[in-house]
């Protein structure tokens, strides 16, 4: 369950958010979903992955209104090991700009104190 605050997702304490970095250097915060029952939502972004390699980002905007993206996401299911929720998609307005950072991040590798 998340809580909607100021136009950005919450997500409760249990889940661990993982960050990944667009090609802009901005930092986003990405939860797993379960690959197996994964299911989107309308107005998320999603991120379909092999490893560390992004391979689809959208929301079902994009499946709707784009043949091109669904053509993308129907093959990136079909190699994808890996899928993540966008915590905080931005506005309508800079859409396309997430889609596109996100499109080229990396998993930020977390340094852990000992």
């Amino acid at each position: 369950m998340a809580f909607l605050s100021d136009n950005k997702v919450v997500a409760p304490a249990f889940i661990r958010p993982v960050s990944w970095q667009g090609r802009s250097g901005r930092s986003y915060g990405l939860v797993g979903e379960s690959l197996d029952q994964f299911a989107m939502a309308e107005r998320d972004l999603y991120i379909i992955a092999k490893g560390s390699h992004v391979l689809w980002v959208g929301s079902t905007g994009e499946l709707v209104g784009d043949p091109m993206s669904r053509t993308r996401f129907r093959l990136a299911l079909d190699c994808a090991d890996r899928v993540f929720r966008c915590l905080t998609p931005g506005a309508d307005a800079e859409r396309m700009a997430t889609i596109w950072d996100l499109e080229g991040a990396e998993p930020v590798s977390e340094v852990q104190a000992a």
